[in-house]
């Protein structure tokens, strides 16, 4: 299946990009997400007609990103979180995605738990660690989180 890319799409190509994907991914998440639009003739024309204002559309969101790289970079401390943990610091539970994002709100910097990379999976010990936030396809920020263990 043949779709034209209405913004960057990480692993598959850029704004106003001619890709060819498997008709399941275009169907079921490229098009219904507002990704990409079919290759036909008459989408190709709309496409050029609007690719100023696409453009300019992708160009703010990627400004919005940095300002947001910015004002997580200035929380120079980081976020502190405490959670309920034994004598070792082991904690009771888990600190996760959501604790994180909640955390970075609560500093004064909107994250959304989506953002929030965590690939080795829940932090389960108190201490410090850096995450990686993806604000978008080409801004990532470091954000260091310290868990401490609740009294």
């Amino acid at each position: 299946m043949e779709v034209i890319l209405l913004e960057k799409v990480a692993n598959l190509g850029g704004l106003g990009d001619k890709v060819s994907v498997k008709s399941g991914f275009g169907r079921n998440f490229l098009i219904p997400q507002g990704k990409a639009v079919f290759a036909s003739a008459e989408n190709v024309k709309k496409f050029e007609e609007r690719r100023a204002e696409l453009e300019q559309h992708a160009a703010d969101k990627l400004g919005a990103a940095e300002a947001r790289k910015a004002q997580i970079e200035g929380l120079s401390n980081g976020v502190t979180i405490s959670h309920k943990a034994g004598d070792e610091g082991r904690l009771f539970g888990s600190v996760g995605t959501a604790d994180i994002a909640q955390a970075c709100s609560d500093a004064g910097v909107e994250v959304s738990k989506a953002e929030v990379r965590l690939p080795e999976g829940p932090f389960r010990v108190a201490g410090e660690y850096e995450v990686t936030l993806h604000l978008h396809t080409d801004v990532d920020a470091m954000l260091k989180v310290t868990i401490v263990a609740e009294e």
